[in-house]
């Protein structure tokens, strides 16, 4: 046979809606920070994003100077290049020729120090760059400022 029904009183009822409310809410945010592979994630659908090594340029007379003999030795080797004139995103595109573009995304202002093969990801919310800077994926909708470069004696120079 049944139960008889039991009244609930308002306050309880909206008690209740609000606490099944908050699980539902903080269940999606939880999911939706977890880096769950989808291709707007950090991790960018799949992994294989890694850090960036990082080296240190020279700043003078508007140009940044940074030695290519480490993390920039080889071509489609790329690296963030960090001096008081700002951060870099630099790949190595030839034997004698590079591009360097900000490394400040254009979605939010985090800087993109990931690399997924030949594409820069941002750690923030997933933008993904090529080597010149254009988005590849967002959110980001506008492109990087890609900088002119010179190269001679192993050392990469950037003009501001």
């Amino acid at each position: 046979m049944s139960e008889p029904s039991q009244l609930v009183s308002r306050r309880e009822f909206c008690a209740n809606a609000c606490q099944v409310a908050s699980c539902a809410t903080l269940a999606t945010l939880v999911s939706a920070c977890s880096g769950d592979g989808s291709p707007t994630s950090p991790g960018g659908g799949g992994g294989g994003t890694s850090t960036l090594p990082t080296l240190t340029g020279q700043f003078a007379n508007s140009r940044v100077q940074v030695s290519t003999t480490s993390a920039l030795a080889n071509v489609d080797s790329a690296a963030l290049v960090e001096s008081i004139a700002g951060v870099f995103l630099v790949a190595r595109t030839g034997a004698t020729s590079f591009t360097a573009i900000d490394a400040t995304c254009t979605h939010e202002g985090c800087t993109v120090n990931g690399v997924n093969g030949a594409v820069y990801v941002c750690p923030c919310h997933g933008s993904r760059y090529n080597r010149n800077g254009q988005v590849v994926n967002g959110p980001a909708k506008a492109a990087l400022r890609q900088y002119s470069t010179s190269f001679s004696n192993d050392v990469l120079t950037i003009t501001l």
